[in-house]
């Protein structure tokens, strides 16, 4: 298997990851505030009401997103992309399906929250 064969399957392990733990949580909810586990930002840590509407709105999101980025990634094993590119690719995908995560996550605690 060659470097860029290796690298085109990371985002896919990554969406299956983000699934995996979308479904722990939504299934788990961390019932009290704590450092370890669940959705920890300050504005979801600042209260119970915050803290159990954030893990809900973000686990689902999470889900949400390990599907989009594991179907995503499949194109990988389609289109031929020099290492560089798959590289880039494979970042660009990670990253790109994690920030709406946070974002909406944050802008639906601040609006249902701070008015």
């Amino acid at each position: 298997m060659n470097f860029v064969a290796s690298i085109l399957p990371m985002p896919a392990l990554v969406g299956v990851i983000f699934v995996l733990v979308g479904c722990i949580m939504h299934l788990f909810p961390p019932k009290k505030i704590n450092p370890l586990y669940g959705y920890r930002t300050r504005r979801s840590m600042k209260n119970q009401e915050q803290w159990d509407f954030a893990q809900t709105y973000a686990s689902k999101l999470l889900i949400f997103c390990g599907v989009t980025l594991t179907f995503i990634s499949l194109l990988g094993f389609v289109l031929e992309v020099s290492h560089d590119i798959a590289a880039i690719l494979s970042t660009l995908l990670i990253i790109g399906s994690i920030i709406p995560v946070l974002v909406k996550t944050e802008k639906a605690i601040k609006t249902k929250f701070d008015g």
